[in-house]
């Protein structure tokens, strides 16, 4: 597990590296010792950012041969092994130096938050990596290779040895004076070589040290208060007057430790924060933020005192303000001023960055509301004109008119409309309609035909615009069978009956385009409207009646058509027009656009993906073309498979001569997906 643990070390340490943090951590110190010295500060950072981070602390001790001791604490226990795979690839990778690392002691201390574990490392440099470097080129089982490991193996022995039999006499020596008194140190230094010169005395007057440095306390091992800068007098009155330990003035916050001497020795390298106690500040000033002061405690052994150099902890104008501070009372040397403005900034900054978030949330909102009452509007023009019709007027483009050499047209009409209208409440009447139409408009969908428009009981519809097809005929044809089935499935508001339809349909030429600019229409003209008119007029109850042009149209298409016979027709005069009596290829479900229920026979695939099974019938060798025998006028029960498209599609399936549907009542229509085709697999 101690294997891993180092392992994990090493890997977290390039993981940091490619998160983008070696600029910061390279910056931290020259050397391994000055390194670790500054991660507490490390760490004091990045908890304004994670602030729920709990972060281990380091304390560093130099020895006199470079080797030093690392005190490692943390409240979570078992960890500690992370730390030298941690700390011998920062060497490795920034200082280009080899060091080993082994655990001295390991025990639990009691602090204010709790129990820490508290480790002891004994850090040795091993070599210089130029140094091992310039060794590998001799022979790998030379005498000085030898000698290097069999006496770094003998000092970490020596010294285990030593300090595991020290006597440990807790009234005179602490436990890391034990640690510190066995260490013995290895070669080379892990510090830098510089040699700073001092002067023999302080030439700085105590005042301008107290006016320098406003933010200062000098303290002794009573916590008793020796000197303080201009400021920390100013805002906490009595500090130097009154007989107080510093401790009853101020609280500590960072690090989480007892207020001493001795705890504050060991985190001397950590950054403190102190807090005023709000119990002996003054009236005036309970009411406001109490003081808090960030720096750093440094050990004067000579003066047996501690001096605690710090500046107000404040990140803004704003906590500034309610501290009832001023910039001018921030020393001009102190980089805290400068970071109060450039925070403030960066506020604003922020700030504004919500703002441009929050109008770019409410415009994503807005867009998605616009994109749907969009929907809603090319639904509604959709469902006016045709969708390539649509889409050009959109673009801003006319829509020119066009020919159409052959389509069909269908229309239709509700039998003693007027005296339904006369016997009922307007209500009544619109309920029937809607009823009826919404039935029919799904129909156009199942058919693939194009409802031009109604008005009062007529409903016209067109096969073969705007998009023209070969079968337009027989998809208008399907369609009218369609609506003759779920006619039935509206009742007469005054007799309770089913009402009944009269439907007619004529094949031929028309003019198509779009009329108006208020409310655009998509409009036929020509004869054929007329002729499609004279044919519905002129039909009778719950018959498909049909021109000579729309007869040749389905004729050989699997339809059962009877020969009506020459009758006059207003505007025409005499024709010879035909009734359409059922698909013989489709069943009704099919008409219908519903799924069918198994049957025996062959399977059955539909545009739903529903798999049914059809009856079985002989192979059309003829390329599925129905021949009539006889007179035209008689519809033969005798064909072969036949072609019948629905919805724009041949159909290969045959089905067993069905009773006309005039004879035949229908349930309603059930619920289900709406099919467009149906195919048969043999």
């Amino acid at each position: 597990m101690e294997a891993i643990l180092k392992l994990f070390g090493e890997y977290f340490f390039k993981f940091c590296k490619m998160s983008g943090y070696d600029r910061m951590l390279r910056t931290l110190g020259g050397n391994l010792t000055e390194f670790i010295e500054n991660l507490d500060a490390l760490h004091s950072y990045l908890a304004l950012s994670y602030q729920e981070m709990n972060a281990p602390s380091f304390r560093v001790e130099e020895g006199a041969d470079g080797a030093m001791l690392l005190h490692y604490y943390s409240d979570r226990h078992g960890l500690c092994h992370i730390v030298p795979g941690i700390i011998e690839a920062v060497a490795k990778d920034f200082f280009d130096t080899d060091v080993a690392m082994s655990i001295l002691d390991m025990n639990e201390e009691v602090e204010r938050t709790g129990k820490k574990e508290h480790v002891v490392f004994l850090v040795v440099q091993k070599a210089h990596r130029q140094i091992r470097g310039a060794k590998a080129s001799r022979p790998q089982g030379s005498e000085d290779s030898q000698a290097d490991q069999e006496a770094l193996q003998g000092t970490l022995l020596r010294m285990k040895e030593r300090y595991l039999n020290i006597p440990v006499c807790p009234g005179e020596k602490s436990h890391s004076t034990a640690v510190r008194a066995s260490v013995l140190f290895g070669k080379g230094p892990l510090r830098d070589t510089f040699q700073p010169v001092y002067p023999e005395r302080l030439w700085v007057e105590e005042e301008v040290f107290c006016d320098a440095f406003p933010f200062h306390i000098v303290f002794d091992e009573a916590l008793r208060v020796k000197q303080a800068g201009v400021n920390i007098q100013k805002y906490v009155p009595g500090i130097l007057t009154q007989k107080f330990a510093l401790d009853e003035y101020f609280s500590i916050i960072h690090p989480q430790v007892t207020f001493n001497i001795s705890s504050i020795c060991k985190f001397i390298n950590s950054q403190f924060v102190l807090k005023t106690r709000k119990e002996m500040m003054p009236k005036a000033r309970k009411s406001q933020p109490m003081l808090k002061l960030r720096g750093q405690m440094i050990w004067m052994e000579s003066l047996r005192c501690m001096i605690f150099m710090c500046s107000p902890n404040v990140r803004s104008l704003q906590e500034l303000e309610e501290s009832k501070m001023h910039l001018s009372d921030i020393a001009p040397h102190d980089t805290t001023r400068d970071l109060i403005l450039l925070n403030q900034q960066r506020l604003a900054e922020m700030e504004l960055s919500c703002q441009l978030e929050k109008k770019k949330e409410e415009l994503r909102v807005l867009s998605n509301h616009l994109a749907i009452e969009k929907k809603k509007t090319e639904t509604l023009l959709y469902a006016m004109l045709p969708e390539h019709v649509a889409n050009q007027l959109k673009e801003g483009r006319k829509v020119a008119a066009g020919e159409f050499e052959t389509c069909t047209i269908l229309f239709s009409d509700v039998v003693t409309f007027t005296n339904i209208c006369a016997a009922c409440e307007p209500i009544q009447i619109v309920n029937m309609l809607n009823s009826m139409y919404s039935k029919f408009d799904r129909l156009t969908s199942v058919h693939d035909v194009y409802k031009v428009e109604t008005i009062g009981d007529a409903y016209m519809v067109v096969g073969g615009v705007p998009v023209p097809v070969e079968s337009h005929a027989q998809r208008v044809a399907n369609f009218a069978l369609g609506m003759r089935i779920s006619a039935k499935e509206v009742m007469n508001p005054v007799t309770g009956e089913p009402i009944q339809i009269r439907v007619g349909i004529h094949t031929g030429p028309v003019l198509a385009g779009v009329v108006g600019d208020k409310m655009p229409r998509y409009c036929l003209f020509g004869d054929t409207v007329n002729t499609a008119s004279r044919m519905e007029s002129h039909g009778l109850p719950s018959k498909v009646h049909l021109s000579p042009t729309a007869h040749r149209a389905l004729k050989n298409k699997g339809f059962e058509i009877v020969r009506r016979g020459e009758i006059e027709v207003k505007g025409k005069g005499k024709m010879t027009t035909y009734f359409l009596i059922q698909n013989l290829n489709a069943t009704e479900d099919e008409i219908m656009g519903r799924p069918s229920a198994p049957a025996d026979g062959k399977e059955v695939c539909t545009p739903g993906n529903q798999v049914r099974k059809s009856p079985a019938v002989p192979r059309n060798t003829d390329h599925q073309q129905q021949v009539y025998k006889g007179d035209p006028a008689d519809a033969s029960n005798e064909v072969t498979l036949a072609g019948s498209p629905v919805a724009g599609r041949n159909s290969t399936d045959a089905v067993n001569n069905q009773p006309s549907p005039d004879e035949t009542k229908t349930s309603v229509v059930a619920s289900g997906p709406v099919l467009s085709a149906f195919c048969v697999v043999l």
